[in-house]
């Protein structure tokens, strides 16, 4: 997952602890001497396109101890960078408001400690919701994991497995086979909105709904105003080597090394990525989620920036990666991984005579 002209560290474990990948970062921008272009603790109101004939965008922004202090500044170009994981979605389950236990997002989580002997049912077995089993299942008397995937593996004894909940009546939880089960507590591992509450969506254009931001060309930005940017907004990526790619193609844009092509191509190839996507069964709020369509993606973003693509080495490591994870959930995370070279990797302490790249 590290950006490919900033390695980690080689000595840390293959799965960071969160703490490790806070130490990355700052290091990065240490490295490349990032602090001193970013203006710390204002927050941004308004970003809008100019007015008048020279283009540009007027961004507001405010000071976080003093909103009173506000200004508005003109820039070239705007990149949105603040992801998409601060605004939970909480998924429409009738009688969830009448829940009388505790009730709580994965983004409020913290640690296992306080559900020590509860009953907890987690909804949701995308990542947070396979880490928050694993960790809760030591100390919960029981933990129920509600889906719709296919039964993962290796899961503790005391995890039970359940279909999608459909609603909640009392303390009960009720899911869509018929079962029903009594929970202490609820935790939505249901993911996040799309929500940029400084931009004027229908002034530029853009659609946007909890989980999608239309129509975008290569999920970047608005046909009728490239000067505006969106990095991030796709999901199953294998994050910082993407936004590398996203991120180079957007200076060759700015640079004026990749020349777009009009509004109404742009426009068109957005809606018809679109229409592809809905075409194949693809549901819309699952539009922005890339999985393996990510490679060719970043490839073509590279082809078209000029930079150099990602190493292929990348993309086998995430596949053992997820093939490793369906053999066993609860403990894929203990293989650390050695990239021998772009095209080559192996696993650390595994069978001298194994060959690389097959590790898995």
């Amino acid at each position: 997952m590290a950006f490919p002209d900033f390695p980690f560290d080689p000595s840390l474990p293959s799965f960071l602890h969160h703490s490790d990948v806070l130490a990355y970062l700052e290091s990065y921008a240490d490295h490349f001497r990032l602090r001193e272009h970013v203006r710390f603790s204002w927050l941004v109101d308004a970003v809008r396109p100019a007015e008048g004939t020279e283009g540009g965008w007027d961004v507001t922004a405010c000071r976080a101890q003093d909103r009173t202090v506000q200004v508005t500044e003109r820039f070239d170009a705007v990149i949105v960078c603040s992801g998409h994981y601060s605004d939970p979605f909480v998924p429409p389950i009738p009688g969830l408001e009448t829940f009388p236990g505790r009730l709580l997002h994965s983004h409020e989580y913290r640690c296992p400690e306080p559900f020590a002997g509860r009953t907890v049912v987690l909804l949701g077995a995308g990542p947070s919701g396979v880490d928050l089993t694993l960790q809760l299942a030591p100390v919960a008397q029981r933990v129920i994991l509600s889906h719709r995937q296919p039964p993962l593996s290796a899961l503790p004894g005391n995890v039970l497995q359940a279909a999608p909940a459909v609603g909640v009546a009392g303390d009960t939880v009720q899911f869509g086979d018929g079962a029903e089960h009594r929970a202490d507590v609820l935790i939505l591992c249901t993911g996040y909105r799309y929500r940029f509450p400084f931009l004027s969506p229908a002034r530029l254009g853009l659609r946007i709904t909890d989980h999608t931001v239309t129509p975008l060309y290569r999920h970047l930005l608005p046909p009728h105003h490239p000067g505006l940017f969106f990095i991030g907004l796709c999901q199953q990526i294998c994050p910082f080597p993407h936004f590398h790619c996203q991120l180079l193609f957007c200076l060759a844009v700015l640079g004026g090394t990749c020349c777009l092509p009009s509004a109404a191509e742009m426009q068109a190839a957005a809606e018809g990525e679109l229409r592809q996507h809905l075409g194949a069964g693809g549901p819309p709020k699952r539009f922005h989620q890339l999985g393996g369509l990510q490679w060719g993606y970043c490839q073509e973003l590279a082809r078209l920036g000029g930079f150099e693509p990602l190493p292929p080495v990348v993309r086998k490591i995430y596949e053992a990666t997820r093939a490793s994870r369906r053999q066993d959930v609860s403990s894929y995370r203990s293989l650390n991984y050695r990239v021998l070279s772009a095209e080559e990797w192996e696993l650390v302490g595994a069978d001298p005579g194994g060959t690389p790249g097959e590790g898995i």
